[in-house]
């Protein structure tokens, strides 16, 4: 398992290293990319301390859970159909996935455990609230290995307009389809607050609602107050500077 880890994480670290660089998110890239393995591997871990288990799974077995798990994850080949992954790579996430967590789903609390580990400067705990909300897509308050690999799938190796509505979504914490001033600051704020001290030169305090501002009224061109998804999409990939800051929001991903 630790050689197919190893494959996963240079294929992913591969896509990071294309990732643009802005002013303060040096540290985060270079983070970025020597975690990644040490990531994929993290989000494995929940409440059980069992070590995985040494024997070879046949391919049947990959597609049942456990007896006793509380949730069955679908079947390989519609994982597979769904996301960018190939049967392989499924298959060796979820022998992870399931010999680590074998109620089959990640709650909130590991989630932000496991991002304090990587963001020890910052307070990384809002910030990884935001994000299990956006991988949680059913709402219940739990992350399953369908979860995990659909939003892997986007965020690895989604096509540009994935990636933003992706990231859309993560911008509107109440999910209503807008994107309000107050909710662009709570997201930029908690990238920051993780952050910390990871930053050259030291950003003032000021400093995240000045670039909320700054991007706000950029995206809100019918000057309504709001950021639809249209609004968002179309600012985005059409100014190079935003695009720049959405490569620094991708990296503490």
């Amino acid at each position: 398992m630790e050689k197919k880890l190893d494959f996963i994480s240079a294929r992913v670290d591969t896509s990071s290293s294309s990732s643009g660089r802005t002013e303060g998110s040096a540290c985060l890239q270079n983070g970025s990319r020597r975690g990644v393995k040490a990531r994929l591997k993290k989000l494995f871990l929940c409440s059980s301390t069992k070590p995985p288990s040494t024997t070879t799974q046949s391919n049947v077995e990959d597609e049942l859970e456990l007896s006793a798990v509380r949730h069955r994850p679908e079947a390989l080949e519609q994982l597979e159909a769904q996301t960018r992954f190939s049967r392989k790579e499924l298959q060796i996430l979820y022998r992870g996935f399931k010999n680590e967590c074998p109620s089959g789903v990640v709650n909130e609390d590991t989630f932000k455990e496991i991002y304090a580990q990587f963001f020890p400067q910052g307070d990384a705990s809002t910030y990884a609230h935001f994000l299990f909300n956006a991988f949680d897509t059913d709402h219940n308050d739990s992350v399953s290995f369908e979860d995990f690999v659909m939003g892997l799938s986007i965020l690895l190796r989604g096509t540009v307009q994935e990636k933003l509505n992706w990231a859309f979504n993560l911008y509107d914490i109440n999910k209503d389809g807008y994107i309000t001033k107050e909710e662009m600051f709570d997201i930029i704020k908690s990238i920051y607050d993780m952050m910390g001290k990871c930053t050259y030169p030291m950003l003032k305090e000021e400093t995240p609602r000045q670039h909320v501002e700054i991007f706000f009224q950029k995206m809100d061109k019918n000057r309504d107050g709001v950021v639809t998804i249209d609004e968002f999409i179309d600012c985005c990939q059409n100014d190079e500077n935003i695009m720049r800051s959405m490569q620094l929001f991708e990296n503490v991903i």
